[in-house]
């Protein structure tokens, strides 16, 4: 489908040390792996136009920096929790360095004029009833869909960044589910939407 190439799925780690998966497709195939340090995230996601990132993009509304004193949890939050969508608040122990990751990226890509999403795997898997560590339930899920995927095994930034792309992917064809508030947005995939 026209578009669909120009979408990057990035499940950030919250450090260099540590895997990032990444997602996207080019000629019918989805190419899939990790990386680690920011030039080499950088330089992979500057090639396109649309980039969704697992890793919050915003700090919760009254709050300067992660390290301020203020809210844990932004609008675009409650409302995933509304839903019954369990997370992990971006004050909280290791996702306060995935939330300061995710927004530095996320602010080098938009200065490129690329658009730019959070996106939250365990959502999408919640939504399309899977569970959200079951790797062979996730693999054999994406194996159904009418792309290509190398027949190997995947570890789970792999299989998030490919749920990543695929939230880009409803994004990109107006069926996302968007929870939005007035200190950030997730995107994520549409069921009926």
């Amino acid at each position: 489908m026209k578009g669909l190439e120009k979408i990057l799925g990035l499940d950030l780690a919250g450090s260099p040390k540590r895997k990032t998966g990444y997602a996207y497709l080019r000629d019918g195939n989805l190419r899939v792996g990790t990386l680690y340090k920011e030039e080499e995230i950088f330089e992979l996601a500057k090639a396109f136009s649309l980039v969704m990132i697992d890793a919050p993009l915003s700090l919760p509304f009254g709050r300067k920096s992660i390290e301020d004193k203020g809210p844990h949890l932004r609008e675009c939050d409650l409302l995933l929790r509304k839903e019954g969508h369990r997370f992990f608040p971006v004050s909280l122990g290791p996702m306060r360095k995935l939330t300061e990751r995710g927004i530095k990226l996320a602010q080098g890509l938009k200065a490129l004029g690329i658009e730019v999403f959070e996106t939250f795997p365990g959502a999408t898997y919640d939504i399309l009833g899977l569970k959200r560590k079951d790797k062979a339930a996730l693999l054999n899920f994406y194996k159904k869909l009418p792309i290509n995927l190398e027949d190997r095994s995947y570890n789970q930034d792999e299989l998030d960044a490919i749920a990543c792309w695929l939230a880009g992917v409803c994004y990109h064809l107006g069926k996302a589910k968007v929870f939005s508030g007035k200190d950030g947005m997730i995107v994520v995939v549409g069921i009926g939407e």
